[in-house]
């Protein structure tokens, strides 16, 4: 959710609880907030003509994944393979998220060595990476956890290293985060 206001269903405007599921949007690359009739509605990955596509509730913790291949020189950051067969980079910044391409093929023969990678469903999970501090943290998440990351990354940032309290949050955010199927 964006706000602490109710929210209502992007399709329906019927409430959303605060915990309710996110569609991927491909044409606007962002989320909408659904109701939770509406998100069964979305289940099947051909419902909605390619359009839409339900975000996944998984998260799995992974061994530490050796991305240098992907020449990435960020420790904090989110790899999201694309339906179109490319992959995108994303990582917070003070102004919101920064994305950039990597080299498909680089993530290709990544996922061949971590099959789990070659696993995720394109669009709207991601292989969330924080490697701050001497963490690491390696997790496969739904999307909506990335752009939960990112926005706490730009509400804590301080001057122009962050300040002391973005990191203690970035921390808590990994503390927090919680396997499930």
């Amino acid at each position: 959710g964006r706000t602490a206001a109710a929210e209502a269903c992007e399709l329906c405007a019927a409430p959303v609880a605060e915990e309710h599921a996110h569609l991927y949007e491909a044409e606007a690359d962002g989320l909408r907030c659904v109701c939770r009739p509406c998100s069964v509605l979305f289940a099947d990955d051909g419902a909605g003509g390619g359009r839409y596509r339900l975000v996944r509730r998984r998260r799995v913790r992974l061994a530490p994944v050796d991305t240098a291949v992907l020449g990435v020189p960020v420790g904090l950051v989110f790899f999201v393979p694309r339906a179109d067969g490319s992959v995108t980079a994303e990582g917070p910044s003070p102004a919101g998220a920064m994305r950039w391409e990597i080299d498909a093929a680089a993530w290709h023969g990544l996922a061949e060595s971590v099959p789990a990678l070659a696993g995720m469903t394109p669009d709207v999970e991601a292989l969330l990476i924080n490697t701050v501090r001497g963490h690491e943290e390696h997790w496969i998440v739904p999307i909506d956890d990335c752009f939960r990351m990112v926005s706490l990354v730009r509400e804590e940032w301080r001057g122009l290293s962050g300040g002391g309290r973005v990191w203690p949050a970035v921390e808590r955010f990994f503390a927090e985060l919680t396997e499930r199927p």
